[in-house]
Formats: structure tokens, sequence, C-alpha cells
């Protein structure tokens, strides 16, 4: 009996076990798909937190591209555009502790009084304060003078060209002719032409103006189509001068080139400049792609170091060497310094590399070009190690100027390898502006031959300028040159 219970109590504990056991495992089921509901409730966090990541990163980009937009100190923004997003000093010149003004040593000007007097005035007293006698003959005693510099004024001068003939004892008949310059019954002379051109391309006053000047100061009425025709008649007597000095451009050793937009009767055009310490050429195009290069120097600059902006079409010129234009370089630095702030320092320290470049340009003499100079040597080994320095994908826009640079790297300080190289292009920058400066006053030009006309006497007006010519002089020697 006993055993019975035994038996019957020991299948109790079985069965009971047998529960248990599958209780177990139904426990371990449902413990294994909570296990793999959490590990996919986790992966879709983890995707999610990714997506929140990326979001982020965005966001900080824009913001910080919002904080830090480009403007003339970071990029190649005229000032013009700039409007109140920044300081208006925008120069990359570093702060001294000189002071404002004149600086010691220097020789300031004053007016003097000339050795050479036109007229003089006396004032002599012609009776006494006290007992009125009359002293009209009384003798002079010297007192002291003051000099006034004044200009006459201006009258007109009418000036009548005659021909005449003369028959010669052997019979034949000699005539006399005009001189070239003389083509019309009546016309005006070389001083109105050459003071027009100089009104309008020098000094940019609009035809409104000019007649208002040319009426009140001279007396002359001139009206805008006889103004117009003036300066056709310049320019086409310039044209000689304008060709010589693209001659001279082509056989020059170093060049700086620019180009800007211009306004003509509502549509876009370009204004290009080939310039050099000595020469300016400017030229009015429709395109500002390598088509008005081509057409302008068919044959490139092949003897020259072309400097420049980094402007594609310019690459495509054929030259000795190309030059970009550090000026820019150091705008494109900064706005990359601005926008990573802190986090990438591949910018600052190129921007010091060529800060120290432009310092050794002003150190070298002429001869140390052409003798080894540990100095210079080490620039290069810096910017060799720069341009490959490894730089991360969160910094993109200094990653995608590292290799623009890279591509181009015989062109960054090239300007230490030869003396006539300087290291920017800012004296194409002073040649291009001037059409800014005439648009600002005058307005857009009204058609491609008032471009053309201004393209051909500025051209002539900054090269004689260089010279250290005076220009109303030299309008006046063109405006009697006297072409076939």
């Amino acid at each position: 009996m006993d055993f019975l219970i035994l038996i019957k109590t020991l299948q109790e504990t079985v069965t009971a076990q047998a529960k248990l056991i599958g209780a177990l495992q139904e426990n371990k089921v449902t413990q294994a798909n909570l296990i793999g509901a959490l590990q996919e409730s986790n992966a879709t966090q983890n995707l999610m937190l990714d997506t929140l990541k990326a979001q982020v990163k965005n966001l900080e980009t824009e913001i910080s591209l919002l904080k830090n937009k480009k403007n003339s100190n970071n990029s190649h923004i005229p000032p013009s555009k700039d409007e109140n997003r920044v300081k208006k000093n925008q120069s990359l010149r570093e702060k001294t502790d000189r002071k404002v003004g004149g600086q010691p040593g220097h020789e300031g000007t004053t007016l003097e009084c000339s050795a050479e007097v036109d007229e003089f005035i006396k004032h002599s007293p012609v009776f006494c304060n006290c007992c009125g006698s009359d002293l009209s003959t009384a003798a002079e005693i010297f007192i002291a003078s003051r000099q006034i510099i004044d200009v006459p004024p201006i009258m007109l001068k009418r000036i009548e060209h005659q021909v005449f003939k003369k028959e010669c004892p052997c019979g034949h008949m000699m005539e006399s002719t005009f001189p070239s310059y003389v083509a019309n019954p009546v016309q005006y002379g070389p001083n109105v032409e050459s003071l027009v051109g100089y009104l309008h391309t020098r000094q940019y006053l609009p035809y409104g103006r000019m007649q208002e000047f040319l009426k009140d100061v001279m007396g002359l009425s001139v009206s805008t189509g006889g103004i117009n025709n003036i300066l056709q008649r310049l320019a086409k007597k310039a044209m000689p001068f304008y060709d010589k000095i693209k001659e001279r451009i082509e056989q020059a050793t170093c060049i700086g080139t620019d180009e800007t937009g211009q306004n003509i009767n509502g549509k876009k055009y370009w204004m290009w400049t080939w310039q050099n310490n000595k020469l300016t050429y400017i030229l009015s195009s429709d395109s500002r792609g390598f088509k008005t290069i081509e057409e302008a120097f068919e044959k490139g600059l092949p003897n020259a170091a072309l400097v420049h902006d980094r402007w594609a079409c310019h690459f495509q010129m054929d030259a000795k060497a190309h030059q970009i234009c550090i000026a820019h370089l150091l705008r494109d630095l900064n706005y990359i310094n601005e926008l990573y702030y802190k986090k990438c320092s591949w910018a600052g320290n190129l921007k010091t590399l060529l800060q120290q470049a432009i310092q050794l340009k002003k150190e070298l003499g002429a001869n140390d070009y052409y003798c080894p100079n540990a100095e210079r040597q080490m620039l290069f080994d810096k910017l060799e190690h720069s341009l490959h320095y490894p730089i991360h994908e969160d910094y993109s826009k200094s990653k995608s100027l590292q290799k623009k640079l890279l591509a181009k790297q015989d062109c960054i300080l090239y300007f230490l390898l030869q003396p006539n190289v300087p290291p920017d292009n800012n004296g194409s920058e002073r040649a291009i502006r001037n059409v800014k400066v005439k648009q600002k006053i005058s307005g857009h030009f009204k058609s491609t031959d008032g471009a053309k006309i201004f393209a051909v006497l500025r051209s002539v007006i900054d090269t004689t300028l260089k010279a250290g010519q005076n220009v109303l002089n030299s309008l006046f020697l063109i405006a009697t040159f006297e072409t076939e």
C-alpha cells in the first residue's frame, strides 16, 4: 500500500515537474519574443538616432552658413553687395601701431608765393584818415604782399582755316589743303574734343551734366548728339594708340586680367581688362567666357605670367605661367575660418603661410629670385603639406577648396620665383573698377558703341596715367592726330 502511495506521489511529482517544465518553456518563448521585440525596437531607435544626428548636423551647417554669410571680406562678392551685413572697412590689411594721418618723415605741401606774377594790384592810401589830406602823390613804402591763384574767364575762340592756291612760274597750280582734323565747314576744335573726352571718360560725367558744364563754364552749347559725335571721332583717332597698347600687352612678361559686368541698355554685357604697371587694355564684350579671350588674343600670351582670380576661362589662355590672386584666396580662407571657427585649423594655417609668403616677397631683392633661398623653400614645403593634409568630411568647404588648390598648386606661390609677378590682382581690380564708377555716376551705357568708346578712351587714359603724363594734353594730341 505504501508502495502504491509512493508511486502515486512520484507520478504527481513528475506531472508537476512536466507542468513546470512546460511553463518554463512557455516563459522562455515569451522571453525570446520579448528580447526580439526589444532588439527590433532598439534597431528602430538607433535608426531614428542616426537620422536625428544627420538632421542636427545639417541644421548646424545651415546655421553656420546663415551666421557667416559671404561678403567682400571673405569672398569675391563686391562691396556694393554687402548692404548692412558687414562693417564698412573690409581691408585685409592687419592693424599696426601707427597713428592715423601723415607718418613721421612725410613731407607736406602747401601753397607758396611765386616769383612769376601775371598781374599786380596795388593797394595804396589815397587820403589821410586823420586830416583828410590828398596822398596820391606821396611816396609809397612797401609793407607786404599776398598772392591769389585764379583762372581767367574762359572765352570761346573761333579759328578760321583758309586754303589758297598759287601758280608756279612753270605754270603748275599748287593748292594747299586743310589739316585732317578740320573735316567740316564748321566743327568743334581739338581743345573741345579733348575736354569732352576727358570729362566723359576720366571724370565720368554723363551727357546732361557735361552739357551744363560746357554752357555755364565755357559758354558753349552742345547737344547730346554733338557730344556723342565728338566722342566717336576722338575714339576713332585713338584707335592706333589703342591697338599699340594691345600689341605691347602681347609682348609683356607679366599681365593681370579681370572682368566685370556692365549694363548696356538693360542687357548684361562684360568689360574685360588686361594690364600691368605700364599698360591698360580694356575691352567690351557680350561674353564672360573663353570666347572673348580667344577673339582678343588669338595667340594667347605665351611670354607672360598671367595673374587672375581663378575664373576658369583664364586658365584656358595660353600663357608662360599662371598666378592666382592671393588677395582673393585670403578672402576665401577668411570665409572658411568663420564657417568652422575653432573646429578646422587648415584654413587658418594656410592663411598664415600665404601672409608669410607675401612678407617674403617684400624682403626679396632683385637678385634673390635666382639664388637658393631656405625660407622660400620652406614655404613651398609647407604648401605641399597643407594641400595634402587630411581634412575630415564634416568640413566640406575646406576639403573642396583644398582639392581645387591642389589642382593649381604651381599657380599659388609662383610670385616668389619671378621679381615682376605680384602676389595679387589688385591692379586689374583698379582698372576694371572705373567701369563701375562710370555706371554709378552716369548710369548704364546706351549702346554697345558707347561702351566700346569708353573702353578705347579709358585704355589710353589709364596708360597715360601710368606713364606719368598729362591726360588732357594726351587727348589733345589724339584730337589733332592726322588719320589716313
